[in-house]
């Protein structure tokens, strides 16, 4: 801890503070009723636009001003931003296609459509995902390395175990899920997670659009006996860091986007508490 200098921590201060930033120029807003839920890169707009126009879709509509979603029925809204998804798939506009589906839930809490969870970067939506720090009574931290194979951020550092939440999903559920998958944590462990908060996360994406996320945090004690190992070969391997050592790579910009919010705060939290 004693080399984690002010420097250092006032850099992973700055990280968390810059979490969203303001959206490229050119592109536009998605309108549900009267509130923003998205935003269409300019890349993308010129494609929609022509393509509603050629062929209207049901409870949506486009303008250069923005597209505006129907307040409906959320199945029928869903079949709606499908249909878009799909087209844009076929355009090429959506490389990282998942057949995996992601909610979109309002700021009442209520689920308002889902869709494939690769195009809600395209659209710019905000999803969901359960993030896990795992420490150990040496106070290090336990840190996966995304597989090369990845479509998103491969070969960067990830958390020790990190994922969507998928629309039929608690976020439970996918922490449980996610540790056994990624880092062979079993249940019986995974069960004592810390809910340790909760960060946004808001900036450009490209070419896959605009990456919105709410990121879950939890935190995990291991035994000192457990080595992750991954099952699903979406990680190439783990390593264990102590904190300053992990700042280290925070600053020299070797994890994922999300992960290193995740972890910023995890070290920031330590070095406040201890």
């Amino acid at each position: 801890m004693s080399s984690l200098t002010t420097a250092t921590l006032a850099a992973l201060e700055e990280m968390l503070q810059n979490a969203t930033c303001n959206l490229p120029h050119g592109g536009i807003p998605i309108h549900l009723d009267s509130q923003e839920i998205g935003y269409l890169v300019a890349e993308f707009v010129p494609f929609v636009l022509d393509s509603i126009r050629g062929r209207p879709i049901a409870h949506i509509h486009g303008s250069a001003s923005g597209l505006q979603l129907e307040s409906v029925a959320p199945a029928l809204l869903s079949h709606s931003l499908r249909e878009l998804a799909q087209r844009m798939r076929g355009a090429g506009l959506i490389p990282a296609w998942r057949n995996e589906e992601f909610a979109y839930y309002g700021n009442d809490g209520h689920e308002y459509f889902r869709v494939e969870r690769a195009a809600f970067r395209s659209f710019g939506f905000q999803s969901q995902a359960a993030h896990i720090n795992g420490f150990t009574s040496s106070g290090t931290l336990w840190l996966g390395r995304r597989s090369e194979s990845k479509q998103i951020d491969p070969g960067k550092l990830d958390n020790l175990s990190a994922g969507g939440i998928s629309a039929d999903e608690t976020v439970v559920n996918c922490v449980v899920r996610e540790l056994w998958e990624e880092a062979g944590v079993p249940k019986s462990i995974a069960e004592k997670i810390k809910p340790a908060g909760k960060l946004e996360i808001l900036r450009p994406h490209p070419p896959h659009g605009v990456h919105h996320e709410s990121l879950f945090i939890f935190d995990l004690a291991l035994p000192s006996n457990l080595i992750p190992v991954n099952h699903d070969g979406e990680v190439s391997s783990f390593i264990e860091l102590n904190l300053a050592e992990a700042a280290a790579r925070l600053l020299a910009d070797e994890f994922t986007s999300d992960a290193a919010l995740v972890t910023a705060d995890f070290i920031l939290r330590r070095n406040r508490f201890g």
